[in-house]
């Protein structure tokens, strides 16, 4: 009977677990598309400003320097968001559901312990 109420205590705990996981990979999930839209917003403020520095100084063509410029900022910008994305994928690439236990598999296992 012992046995009994640890299967089903441990399928109750596996439950709980698995909740919680689902919890915390839809908080992960949230953070990494706030994260996405504040980098698309923040890149687009600073190539806007940037644009509007070369338009001031009469600089109307799209020349190489323009263009190199425009894209260290983009890069500059989007860097520290690139590594805070990595680090939730491997945030999410660790988050496993426990293991289900097999209540008939178990208890035929007891039994066979049992009767054997």
């Amino acid at each position: 009977m012992g046995q009994l109420v640890n299967e089903v205590d441990g399928i109750i705990k596996n439950r709980a677990a698995g909740k919680e996981i689902k919890t915390e990979r839809r908080k992960i999930l949230d953070q990494m598309a706030s994260d996405e839209a504040a980098k698309t917003n923040l890149v687009k403020k600073a190539l806007a400003r940037q644009r509007a520095i070369y338009g001031a100084s009469g600089m109307t063509g799209r020349g190489m320097t323009e263009e190199a410029v425009l894209k260290r900022i983009r890069e500059e910008e989007e860097t520290p968001f690139d590594t805070k994305r990595k680090s939730n994928q491997d945030r999410l690439a660790k988050l496993k559901k426990p293991k289900k236990t097999n209540l008939l598999k178990s208890l035929a296992g007891e039994f066979t312990k049992i009767m054997g």
